[in-house]
């Protein structure tokens, strides 16, 4: 996203826009932010646009258009501590993009939503660099959507906690354990798998989908390297994270460099363990991960298996920042039921985990 932002003198009011806009112009993104920070209570009014263009089978083409308005408060208890909710209407647009007759006289498909947010949020980290803190931050969350089209409804619930520890100088141990759930007739499904905004990301298609959950919503849960995307699936994820992040040129000269490229080059060691599940535990029998659906022809057999649910990968990568952006390159072997999988390269943006 390309972003802008003006504000008056006191910082009392805030106005930011941003954009997206991919190669063919069909996958673009705004939004525009309004921010009144002038008492204790924080007020922001967000209104956001997203296209997407996505191929289905069949040769056929579907373009869904996402319109969001958004207002948000904020409550500070002190410092580092702080309680957050939002109200939000969506309106979401599904046009099925004429290639024959038939889908020119397909109408378009509408859905419109209303949803609440809340949580709690804890932050008293110090920065030591980029992506180098000290301290401790987490957020616990829950949300509801109501589907006003359908009458469905959805609850999702989950926290995130992250410590950051330092070792020697600027040599920075962080550790995060994260999870989250979904329940109602319209869930959320969580992909592990993969890293956050990986350039090429490749999808498992070998991990069935359990669609008697009846997901209507998706998001990736992640980091859990050493795996394409989709190695667990369901509506409960649970993942930890460590790394081990030396920036190095900077330890060992231990003085400040010229170079933004070498001041923030890092070398990080990581760990990832998760899974994510259907049912009450990953161990339980309703955990469709041990449920494999056999077709041939007019026969269909569902074969109850034994697979380790947990997985975990292992690795190395480097960081630094370049043309303004934290760029992030990870080595990571993953461990499925007792094996050890191939190395998988990965290159991403992002800070932090």
């Amino acid at each position: 996203l390309f972003k802008i932002g003006l504000g008056d003198l006191m910082e009392n009011y805030k106005i930011i826009g941003a954009f997206r806009l991919s190669v063919d112009l069909n996958n673009n993104e705004f939004f525009l932010v309004f921010k009144d920070l002038k008492h204790r209570l924080d007020k922001s009014l967000i209104l956001h646009r997203r296209g997407q263009r996505a191929f289905l089978n069949n040769n056929l083409v579907i373009k869904t258009q996402t319109h969001e308005v958004t207002y948000k408060v904020s409550w500070p208890f002190s410092e580092v501590f702080a309680v957050t909710g939002s109200g939000t209407y969506r309106f979401d647009q599904n046009v099925l993009l004429a290639t024959d007759q038939v889908t020119l006289d397909q109408p378009n498909f509408q859905r419109q939503w209303v949803s609440g947010k809340g949580s709690l949020v804890f932050d008293n980290t110090i920065s030591k660099g980029l992506n180098l803190y000290e301290g401790s931050r987490w957020k616990i969350f829950g949300e509801y959507y109501k589907n006003l089209t359908s009458g469905g409804y959805t609850v999702t619930a989950g926290f995130d906690f992250r410590k950051y520890l330092p070792v020697h100088r600027s040599i920075i141990w962080a550790n995060r354990f994260a999870g989250g759930s979904s329940w109602g007739n319209e869930k959320l499904a969580y992909f592990m798998g993969g890293v956050d905004n990986w350039f090429s990301p490749q999808y498992d298609n070998s991990t069935q989908i359990d669609f008697a959950q009846n997901y209507v919503f998706q998001t990736l849960a992640t980091p859990l390297r050493g795996f394409q995307q989709n190695i667990r699936n369901g509506n409960s994820f649970a993942v930890f994270n460590s790394e081990l992040r030396i920036p190095l040129f900077r330890y060992l000269f231990n003085r400040p460099l010229r170079s933004d490229f070498l001041t923030n080059f890092q070398v990080v060691g990581f760990a990832d363990v998760g899974t994510a599940w259907t049912g009450l535990t990953p161990y339980s029998e309703e955990n469709f991960l041990n449920t494999e659906v056999i077709e041939q022809g007019p026969i269909t057999i569902n074969l109850n298996t034994q697979v380790e649910p947990i997985v975990a990968g292992y690795g190395f990568g480097l960081r630094t920042r370049m043309l303004g952006y934290f760029i992030k390159a990870d080595w990571a072997w993953g461990w499925e039921d007792g094996v050890v999988r191939d190395n998988i390269f990965y290159i991403s943006l992002g800070l932090d985990f």
